[in-house]
This record gives C-alpha cells, sequence and structure tokens, in this order.
C-alpha cells in the first residue's frame, strides 16, 4: 500500500497520505537549493562553517596525528643516518689531509737547509687506508693495539701507523679481517729518527709509559734542544722520511755519564686516537716485525 500509518495515544490510527511525504521532501529540496545558492552569493553562512571546522578539528587532529608522527620519525631517522654519514666521510677526509700536511714544517726546513739536494728529499706518501682501533691491550707492559683492518685490505707486516699528530707505530701481526699493531711507546720498540732542526740522527726508544719516548744513544755533545722536533729518518725501509715522531722535552748532560738523558713526548695522541691512518710505502718489508730492545731470554 502507498500509505503509511502510526498509533496515536488513544489508539487510534493516523493515516499519513504519500502526497503530504512528497511535498514536505519537495519543499525540504528547495529550501537547501535556495540556501546554498544564497551562501553562494552572499556568503551567509561562513561563520557557521567556521564554528563546524572548529568544534572538528580535535577530531580531525586526532585522525591525523599517527600519520604526522611516522611522516616526522621517518624524516628524522633519515637525516641523522645522512649526518651520520657525512660526519664520517668529514673525518676520513680531515684525518688524510692533516697526515698529508703534518710533514710540510719538516720539508720546509730542510729545503730552506738542503736547496741544492731539494730533489732527493723523501717524496710525500699519497696512499692511505683509514681504520680504526677496536680493542687495546690491557697487559700496562704491552702498547699494543687491533686495528679493523686486515690482508683484504693490502695490510702487511711493517706498514707504519699514524693519526693526525704524528707516528703511532706499526702492525706486527695480520689476520684476515684485522692486525695487531705495536706503539712507538711499547719497551720492545725503537725506530730511526732525525732532530728536523740540524738532521742529526739517532734511535727514539719506547719506555712503557705511554707519554714518553727517549733517546738513549745521543752523547753529551749532541746538538739536541728541548722543543725540538724529532721526525723519521727513512732509515731502515719501514718509515717514510718525514713523519713527526715527538717533541724533545727534557735534556739532561751529565759529564760522569757516557750519553745525555734525553726524553720526548709523543707527536701522535696514543692514548685517544680513535681513527688511523695506515700508510702504503711500497712492497712490504722483509725483516723482522720490529727493533725489539727488550733483553734476551735465557
Amino acid at each position: 500500500m502507498a500509505e503509511r500509518f502510526r498509533s496515536s495515544p488513544s489508539g487510534a490510527t493516523l493515516f499519513i497520505e504519500a502526497p503530504a511525504l512528497a511535498f514536505k521532501t519537495t519543499l525540504l529540496v528547495a529550501a537547501a537549493i535556495l540556501i546554498m545558492l544564497f551562501d553562494r552569493r552572499e556568503g551567509a553562512l561562513q561563520p557557521v562553517r567556521a564554528t563546524l571546522s572548529l568544534l572538528v578539528y580535535p577530531l580531525q587532529w586526532t585522525v591525523d596525528a599517527p600519520f604526522a608522527l611516522g611522516h616526522w620519525v621517518a624524516e628524522n631517522l633519515a637525516s641523522r643516518q645522512l649526518l651520520i654519514d657525512r660526519i664520517a666521510a668529514s673525518d676520513a677526509e680531515h684525518l688524510t689531509d692533516q697526515a698529508r700536511l703534518q710533514r710540510l714544517a719538516a720539508l720546509e726546513i730542510e729545503n730552506a737547509r738542503l736547496r741544492d739536494l731539494m730533489r732527493s728529499s723523501a717524496r710525500l706518501v699519497e696512499r692511505f687506508t683509514v681504520g680504526e682501533i677496536m680493542t687495546v691491550d690491557l697487559d700496562p707492559f704491552r702498547h699494543r693495539v687491533v686495528v679493523d683492518k686486515g690482508i683484504g685490505d693490502g695490510v702487511y707486516e711493517g706498514m707504519p701507523l699514524v693519526d693526525s699528530g704524528g707516528v703511532m707505530g706499526q702492525i706486527v701481526s695480520v689476520g684476515p679481517l684485522s692486525s695487531q699493531a705495536i706503539l712507538i711507546t711499547d719497551a720492545s720498540h725503537a725506530l730511526p729518527i732525525e732532530v728536523n732542526r740540524n738532521g742529526l740522527r739517532t734511535i727514539a726508544v719506547g719506555t712503557g709509559d705511554i707519554d714518553r719516548i727517549e733517546l738513549p744513544y745521543l752523547p753529551n755533545s749532541a746538538d739536541v734542544r728541548e722543543g725540538d722536533l724529532l721526525v723519521t729518518s727513512g732509515l731502515g725501509g719501514r718509515f717514510p722520511r718525514g713523519y713527526p715522531v715527538g717533541i724533545v722535552r727534557k735534556v739532561t748532560r751529565d759529564p760522569a755519564a757516557a750519553f745525555a738523558l734525553i726524553d720526548a713526548a709523543p707527536a701522535a695522541a696514543l692514548n685517544r686516537s680513535r681513527e688511523v691512518l695506515l700508510v702504503f710505502t711500497g712492497a712490504p718489508f722483509i725483516g723482522p716485525p720490529a727493533l725489539d730492545m727488550s733483553p734476551e731470554k735465557p
């Protein structure tokens, strides 16, 4: 039937004719159209929309919050990783540049003193590989570290180890993925050096003290002063010439002794450096792993 009915409070049935319902629907649609046209021309409902948008905003914010949070986290993680990569690349580049520049002071004085022999001065080493110190030997009488470079990286026994300040030591044992290096302050290590100011050659020996090396084989008459820069002499074939080794800290001359007592502070930050450079000097050196100055065992 095309009609609808309902019960009145008295129980009588009230009939609502379908034409009356259609008329009301048509009237409401027409009113809605008129209101939309009026609002389009006059903007009369703009305050109403503003009020409704204010009331709906918390719901919109709640729905959008998880997506905004996810976008923020992803963007920050990507930015942080990019920053970490850039810092690592910058540190490696800075370390390489420092190692190349640290020899300029030695070469400048040498060229001023020996201009006619400039062609025979040691060439700058151009090949490096950057490594990182993984562990330090806990034995207080052994100054040795493990570097995260091995045979696969071209590391070989006798390879010099430097940081941005100067010579740290040399590789004494090579594994597939890591290598062990002895520091210049180890009591069993020695290396040929020269006084940069006058070219006087001697041997720098480790003392077992991380902050001190000594020059035990110079007579009292040797021209060595406090503040002199000690650099590698290049003799022996292990260390390239001209890399800083240390600064003379104290010179004691005893007329009753055959040799002067000369202490120097290492140029490298042996107990602070984390990143290091392994210097390719050419073909691997064939010979003993280090100049062993320790007393012979029976």
